[in-house]
């Protein structure tokens, strides 16, 4: 069950994956910016990483977000100031 569970996620990223490269290999090179959204709410970015977009993903006190876009590649990683002051609200009380 859990191999399933593990093939199934393999395959959904690959075609994640793949369905992004699509969509900005089908934009005219002028205009591809090589990161967007799949169906309109999956993130992904394809663009070099630099080390302001990773600190603003990975840890942003300023973003209510518990969800952030990936830094690379596609969907979601965790922001790390948020997770920290949900946890210590939740310990607080």
């Amino acid at each position: 069950m859990v191999r399933q569970v593990q093939s199934t996620l393999r395959w959904l990223s690959i075609g994640l994956v793949a369905g992004a490269l699509v969509r900005e290999l089908r934009t005219p090179s002028e205009r591809r910016a090589w990161h967007g959204e799949l169906a309109g709410f999956i993130p992904y970015d394809f663009r070099p990483p630099t080390l302001e977009r990773l600190a603003r993903s990975l840890w942003n006190p300023d973003d209510p977000r518990l969800l952030t876009p990936m830094v690379f590649g596609v969907g979601w990683s965790v922001n790390l100031a948020r997770a920290a002051r949900l946890a210590r609200s939740a310990l607080a009380q």
